[in-house]
């Protein structure tokens, strides 16, 4: 499915791949990853965030990120994503093909020092030399470069963040050559008011064509309430994981993204189309269950299933299994 598709009201970025997977201890094999994004990509998921191009050494859950992406750029329509820290991890992905990347750039020094080894001038100087590199690549495999405002709402090293901080960098990151830039709740820390308003200042300081996305967790129970207020805010891309696992590894207690079968659930059940096929959606949940058997997956849908007489907004490609 084309995820520019004007059929499409809300865009779901599946991150499970990526923070999910890179927040548990077990390494889920390359062929089972596979199957996981191929499955949800069959499922109408427009965008998968598929790894990370970070060193294997720190990482070694996301050490096979360039085989992901020449296997997703396969699938028909799937816009594949992928995290960079760092001008390397940039280039990597440029050379991988993948059609995103997001530079997490941490509003809390202490977590930018802890996530990236870098100074908010050092990510900065990254930020540029990132936008040079997209500059000599052509037009045609140069993926769209997003700086995700991490930690934007609060951190778990320096508790409260200041809201004028994250406008700094919102409109210096757009000033040196970056697409976009996105909001995270990368501690679990925000609320809806919140979410409201930095949204609000961050279209004023840089545009809204600017800021389209956020990444949220539910770590403290606020996930869909903050999805609401993103949703009154304007911002029409949401990124979530299946089953709810993922976190931050230098942000302790920041575990729990949003789940992506509940936040379908939700969107679909207001009239607003995802695109997505629900029941192909519990399917792939299970397929990822029995591939990680050791670890905990969240979320009310799978438990309850859909209620008697619910109707999608659009209905689905494909028929769902209900």
């Amino acid at each position: 499915m084309d995820p520019s598709s004007p059929s499409i009201d809300i865009e779901i970025s599946e991150v499970g791949t990526r923070d999910g997977l890179q927040s548990i201890e077990s390494i889920l094999p390359t062929e089972a990853k596979k199957a996981w994004i191929a499955a949800e990509a069959a499922a109408g998921v427009p965008e998968i965030e598929v790894g990370s191009f970070v060193p294997a050494r720190l990482l070694p859950q996301l050490a096979d990120t360039a085989e992901l992406v020449a296997f997703a750029k396969t699938l028909p329509g799937l816009n594949v994503a992928v995290l960079v820290p760092n001008l390397k991890g940039a280039r990597a992905a440029i050379e991988s093909g993948a059609d995103k990347m997001s530079l997490p750039f941490s509003v809390s020094e202490s977590h930018s020092r802890a996530n990236l080894k870098r100074s908010h001038a050092q990510v900065f100087d990254e930020v540029g030399a990132i936008v040079a590199a997209l500059k000599e690549t052509p037009a045609a495999r140069r993926p769209r470069f997003e700086v995700g405002l991490s930690t934007a709402f609060g951190c778990t090293l320096e508790g409260a963040v200041d809201e004028d901080a994250v406008l700094r960098i919102a409109e210096r990151a757009v000033e040196l050559g970056a697409d976009e830039v996105g909001l995270s709740d990368t501690a679990g820390y925000g609320n809806p008011a919140q979410v409201r308003r930095l949204t609000d200042r961050i279209h004023a300081a840089v545009g809204r064509e600017r800021m389209t996305g956020i990444h949220l967790h539910n770590t403290r129970g606020q996930g869909l309430a903050n999805v609401m207020a993103a949703l009154e805010a304007g911002l029409t891309t949401i990124d979530s994981s299946l089953g709810g696992i993922g976190g931050c590894p230098f942000a302790p207690g920041a575990s729990g993204n949003i789940v992506t079968e509940d936040l379908v659930f939700l969107l679909e059940s207001m009239g607003l189309n995802t695109g997505i096929d629900i029941g192909r959606l519990l399917e792939v949940r299970a397929q990822v269950q029995a591939a990680l058997p050791g670890e905990s997956l969240y979320g009310f849908l799978a438990d309850a299933g859909l209620p008697k007489g619910f109707a999608y907004a659009r209905p689905p490609a494909s028929p769902a299994a209900t």
